[in-house]
């Protein structure tokens, strides 16, 4: 047979191996946009009663939910953390691993404060104490500046407004 009719057995491996590639390429744009999207913070815009606003960033990826403000170097003014519990209860947390003390609110599914601590130290190391349980099953804990509650008077039974920040 003349060599030209002869099948190349380079011709599969070449195919093969630029599919590859492609999917590669395909994978890694993927992954890509995928951890674009996540890394993107939501912001939602809290008013409290007295007319004063508080831009929150919620804590909704699991690094987020363990972690809130740990390792930060602190808080600007006007700025916290939302945390959104899956389910209105009791709940508790600690400061491990914070460097500043924050402030913390916790409001229920209408958005009425429940309970509001000043100066919750930072924990380096365990074992760190608890904040919370509120009296009341909350759903929403804010982490606040410091002097956040007694500058704006929140107390118990004060309704918040969310407002969600579009990018």
């Amino acid at each position: 047979m003349p060599e030209s009719s002869v099948p190349s057995s380079r011709t599969p491996k070449r195919a093969r191996v630029v599919i590859l590639i492609v999917l590669a390429l395909g994978l890694v744009t993927a992954s890509w946009f995928l951890t674009a999207q996540q890394n993107e913070s939501h912001t939602i815009l809290v008013t409290f009663p007295n007319g004063k606003v508080l831009e929150t960033e919620v804590a909704d990826t699991p690094e987020k939910l363990l972690f809130g403000l740990a390792f930060r170097e602190g808080l600007p003014p006007d700025q916290g953390m939302l945390y959104i519990f899956e389910t209105s209860d009791r709940h508790r947390v600690k400061t491990k691993g914070f460097r500043f003390p924050v402030d913390m609110i916790w409001a229920d599914e209408s958005r009425h404060v429940v309970q509001a601590i000043e100066q919750a130290p930072p924990c380096p190391q365990d074992p760190c104490p608890y904040f919370g349980p509120p009296p009341d099953k909350a759903r929403y804990l804010i982490q606040a500046p410091v002097g956040f509650v007694k500058e704006n008077q929140v107390a118990p039974g004060g309704e918040m407004k969310f407002t969600l920040r579009l990018p």
